[in-house]
Formats: C-alpha cells, structure tokens, sequence
C-alpha cells in the first residue's frame, strides 16, 4: 500500500489539476458566448446571401462565368478548417477523420487530392500526407472577414488556373453546445442553392435588377466565396469552445472521482496505520506485564 504522504500528494496534484480544468471551462464559456453570438448574427446573412444568388443564378448560363464551370473532375481541393489549440475533446480529430475518408476515397477512384490547411491541428496532422498545398496557421483565435477574403481568393485563383476541377469545404457545423458536426460542402464551381418552393411560390413576378443580372453575378461570386468560408471559421470557433467547456467540464468531473478514490485510499492506509502502532502498544504493555 501507498504511504500517506505519497497518497496525499497524489490528492494535492489533483486538486491543483481540477482548479485549472475548472478555470479553463469558465474561459471557453466566456468565449462560447462571444463567439456563439457573432455565428448567429452572421446565419441570416449568408441565409439571404444564398438566396439572392438562387434568385440571380436561375436561368443563367453557368458558362459564362469561370468560377461556375463545370468540367471533368481529376483534381480536387479540400479546404480543411479546424482550430489552432487543443483541449477540445475530439472535435477537431472529428474533422480531420472526415478529410481522411474524403482523401482515401478520391485516391482510390484515381483523382488527385490538394490540401488546404486552416489551422494548427489540421496542418500538423495532413503535414505528414504532403497533399498540403497551403497552410493558415494562428488565424482561429482572432479571425476577420479579410483572413477569409484572403483563402477564398487563393483557393479561388487555383481553380480558375484550372490546378483544380472542384474545391470542398471541410469543417465542423455547430449544432448546439453538445453537438458540434463535421460537414462537407462544396465550394467550387460555385452552384447556389435555388429559391425554395416557398419563396417561389408567394413571389408576385419577376426580379428587376440594376445594373444587370451579369453585373452583380461578377460582383457577387467572390463574395459569396468570401461569406462561404468566413461562415465555417465562426462555426469551428463556436464549435471549439463548446467541445473545449465540455471537455474541460468533464475533466473537473473526473478529477473530483480520483480524489474521492484517493481519499479512500489514504483513510484506509491512516487507518492501517494507527491500527499497527495500537498494536505496538498494546504489544509492548503485555512484554512489560510478563
């Protein structure tokens, strides 16, 4: 059995482990809200974004415009988002699981893969695949529209050279605190979603656009690019504290068994102890009687 003194340092460092758990939980919560907030606001504008391209693209020739055609897939781009620390749980091997099967699948039907990483768990993780294109690293804790303008317009100029056929956003959908889901979704060619049924249904007549419906497509696809990635960095920012609370959260639970194990522990090794020197004593007495 364990000495007393090793069982109760044991309980200290515990202890000690606990209060950081404990503290890092009531940061993630801090920036959960934060972070939480700004995902939320920004929703309805890409919902309305969305459906403004819906509304322009219907009807349009995909031809004519390069970030919309359609050609022959041999080379595919994955856009890989995760954070920059750790501490999450597994929300970011969650993520970076779906890339792998997305990678293995389009290996073995013979297409080229290209990577690109944003940020530090996915670029030390894919680094070893050497698919990596390009890497954003330091960019998940204080990101702004421009950070994403810049890897939209990168992954953008790679397709238009035709270095790529199609380009996939890979990253985690913030669902609620508890459930945060890696999702795919395609990026290029740029192909919005149509007006939904019911929005087509309660329109009264045609859209009058100026200057034409040509014009603001030009304008509007970088956009979109920019609002496409920019949405998934709030996502995995608000999916990364929510894991992280949780993780953290659960952390201080376990913490708090280990000490009610180890306290256990050190009664039962206390008691042992007195019991021997009682039984020192009483043993001694008896010698001295005889």
């Amino acid at each position: 059995m364990a000495s007393l003194k090793d069982v109760k340092s044991k309980i200290g460092g515990v202890k000690k482990t606990a209060q950081i758990t404990s503290a890092m939980n009531m940061v993630a919560a801090s920036k959960l809200r934060g972070a939480q907030s700004k995902m939320e606001k920004f929703r309805p504008y890409a919902a309305k974004f969305n459906q403004a391209m819906g509304n322009l693209s219907s009807g349009m020739d995909s031809a004519q415009f390069p970030l919309m055609a359609v050609r022959p897939v041999q080379n595919i781009e994955l856009v890989i988002v995760t954070s920059d620390r750790g501490l999450c749980g597994s929300f970011n091997a969650n993520v970076i699981s779906s890339a792998e099967k997305l990678i293995k699948r389009y290996t073995a039907e013979g297409k080229k893969v290209s990577l690109v990483c944003v940020g530090k768990k996915a670029i030390g993780k894919m680094k070893k695949t050497g698919l990596v294109r390009k890497q954003y690293a330091d960019l998940m804790g204080s990101f702004q529209m421009f950070n994403a303008r810049a890897i939209a317009q990168d992954v953008a100029e790679n397709f238009l050279m035709g270095n790529t056929d199609q380009v996939q956003l890979v990253y985690a959908e913030f669902k609620s605190v508890a459930v945060q889901r890696p999702t795919t979704v395609a990026l290029l060619p740029i192909q919005p979603a149509a007006s939904d049924a019911e929005v087509a249904a309660t329109s009264t007549g045609d859209y009058l656009y100026e200057p034409s419906p040509d014009q603001i497509m030009e304008v509007l696809q970088p956009l979109y690019l920019n609002v496409m990635v920019y949405s998934s960095m709030l996502e995995v920012a608000a999916g990364e504290n929510a894991a992280r609370m949780s993780s953290m959260d659960n952390a201080t639970k376990a913490c708090k068994d280990i000490i009610h194990s180890l306290t256990l522990v050190y009664n039962k090794a206390r008691q042992s102890s007195i019991t021997a020197e009682l039984m020192d004593i009483v043993g001694g007495a008896e010698a001295l009687k005889g």
